[in-house]
Order: C-alpha cells, then structure tokens, then sequence
C-alpha cells in the first residue's frame, strides 16, 4: 500500500507526500460480520479535510474515520479512492478498510485551533462512517462528543443502523449547534438490495431507523439515492419507495439520480453486464456524455419524485434560517453550567441536499 514505500525523504526530494504515519498495523478478524476484511489501523496526520473546489458537493469540510467500506455498493462513487493507495477500486474497496484510529483525538486538536472558524462538518459523504467497522473501532462517538463540546455544526449521511447507538450524542450536540442527519435509501426492492448494496443493513432497516431519529426529535432527511435508471426509476417503483420513506416519518425527501464516476463506473458496468446484460448498451448510451445521466433524465426523476411525495406529505429538502445557540462553556437561562440542555428537534433543511 501506498504508505509502505513512502517516507520523510520521498517528501523532501519531491515526491508525492505520506497520508499517514508511517506506524500502520493490518489486522484480520475470524469472526463472521469481519470475515474476509482486512483493516489497516493508521494515525492520520490530518482529519478536518477540505473539498476540492470544483466539487458539486454543497460544503467545504469533511470528517472521514475510514477509507474503503464494507457496505460493497457497486455504484459508491468513492471507489476511486482506494486507487491513491495502490489499491484496486473493487474487492479492494470492499475489503481493505483504512481505520483512522487516532480521529477523535485528532479532531478535538484541530477544531480547539486558532485557525478553525467553527465552519459545517459532512460526515459520511465520502464513505459510510458507520459501517460495520464502526462497531469494533467506535470513533464515532469520540467524533460527535468533540463536535458537541466546540458546539460546531455538522451532518451525517449514512446507511447504517448504528447510528441508533450514538442518539444520545446526537440528542446532546442538537442542544448546542445544528445537527443534520440524512439517511440514503434509493428503493425498498428486496432482490434489487441484495444485488447493488450487500453489505448494507435492508432497507426495511433503514427505515426503522428513520422512524427511531424522529420519534426522538431527530427527523432525518432521507436521500433516495441512487435512483438506478431501467432498475428502480418506474413511476411504480418511485411511488412505493417515496410512500414508504414517507411513512418512516422522513423530514423531507431528495432524490438522486445515479452518477458513474471512474472507478466506480468499471465495477458498476461490470456488475451490470452479469446480472442485467441487456441493460449494457442503454447505460452506455445515457451515461455517453460522462459522469451524470442527462439533464432531462435527472429533472423528470426529481419532478416525480417530488410529486409523490408531496401526495404522502413529505416535501422536499429546504434551508431554513439559522437557530441561535449558547456559546461553547456558556449555560442556557435556567441553566446551570453543569446540566445537558434538552434536546431540541433538528432542523428541517441539511447540508447534504445534493440535487
């Protein structure tokens, strides 16, 4: 892997700079939810990141713990990654996990300097930040306590289950700052699930989580993401998926039209070509002019989708004004300096709205 052969003296003599420290452990574990993942525990040097600028992503800063996923969806965009680590974008991908051991601490250091302005976090838009390898290395609720603690907004994108096990963190830090939580669920076909997306929890799952986040004044936003052209785009199919996130008690629904960037399109086009062949020469023809179905396509998916769910309820994802909140250290009236304020439910609007 890439930080085997790099070096302080790479760096200085120009070539391309270490991404971690160079103390990496690899670890496997015989145990049936790890079999067959091999995890490489690192200390990062950074874990605030910027995002590149010519990013569509609506937010400038990310907390990333882990690097490659478990969750093996064919289509994640993110599988280019592993390919700056001298790792394949496939199995790989799936199955050489990157631990950023070393996160929560680090976190706390960077958001207490003086140069950090208290700007929005994303989590889990690069991968699944709670993944199955979340429940062995619990980083997340070191990460959530460090951002509760400096009362810095953030977000969530995930579709993992357990998020569940962090809600009285994420109730806490909803007291101080703005929290955003979206969970992705792209359709509720069973068949369809355990093709594209393996290693995920179902999406009946998913949505129970929803159902949970809100009961406990965390209404999450739900992407519909993907949205797989000739899979899971039938006026049909949209409205049965849109009735059930509804139904889950989502604040608001944004769909999300499919996108194949390099390193995900291979093994996407690949998957295609063994399970739905006659589907080949369609993508190839929608997907001809790069990374993003065409224009027309993304606007007649979004208008359906957001006809549906204004039938059901749920509307789509909008930005609200900004709550005021308390200073880090200083207690709400009433309060004395000791005592967690009450949650209070999370805005409607996120910072994941990605159409």
């Amino acid at each position: 892997m890439r930080w085997d052969h790099l070096s302080g003296d790479d760096a200085a003599a120009g070539g391309a700079p270490a991404l971690f420290g160079a103390d990496a452990v690899t670890r496997t574990f015989d145990t049936p939810g790890f079999r067959g993942i091999t995890f490489h525990e690192i200390r990062a040097k950074s874990i605030i990141n910027r995002v590149p600028g010519a990013s569509r992503m609506p937010f400038e800063w990310t907390v990333n713990p882990y690097r490659g996923c478990s969750h093996a969806c064919v289509y994640c965009f993110a599988r280019k990654t592993h390919s700056y680590l001298d790792l394949d974008t496939g199995i790989d991908f799936d199955s050489q996990i990157v631990v950023k051991t070393n996160a929560p601490e680090l976190l706390r250091r960077e958001l207490a300097s003086a140069r950090w302005q208290g700007q929005h976090i994303a989590m889990g838009t690069n991968v699944d930040c709670y993944q199955r390898a979340e429940g062995r290395y619990q980083l997340m609720p070191g990460i959530i306590a460090a951002l509760r603690d400096r009362a810095n907004p953030f977000s969530i994108l995930t579709k993992g289950s357990l998020i569940l096990r962090d809600l009285e963190l994420l109730r806490q830090a909803s007291g101080v700052t703005d929290v955003s939580i979206a969970l992705s669920v792209g359709f509720t076909d069973g068949e369809l699930w355990r093709s594209v997306e393996p290693g995920t929890p179902s999406p009946e799952t998913r949505l129970a989580v929803c159902r949970t986040l809100r009961a406990n004044g965390l209404p999450p936003t739900v992407l519909m993401a993907p949205v797989l052209p000739f899979l899971s785009d039938s006026p049909e199919q949209l409205r049965a998926t849109v009735r059930a996130i509804a139904s889950a008690g989502a604040a608001s629904i944004t769909p999300l039209v499919l996108h194949l960037r390099p390193g995900a399109r291979e093994w996407y086009m690949a998957w295609l070509g063994r399970h739905h062949p006659h589907l080949v020469r369609r993508y190839e023809t929608m997907y001809a002019g790069g990374a993003y179905a065409p224009t027309w396509y993304q606007r007649r998916v979004t208008r359906q989708v957001h006809e549906f769910a204004t039938e059901f309820g749920c509307g789509p994802a909008h930005r609200e004004g900004t709550r005021r909140f308390r200073k880090p250290g200083e207690p709400e009236a009433g309060l004395s300096g000791d005592q967690v304020p009450a949650a209070r439910p999370a805005a409607e609007n996120t910072q994941l709205t990605l159409l």
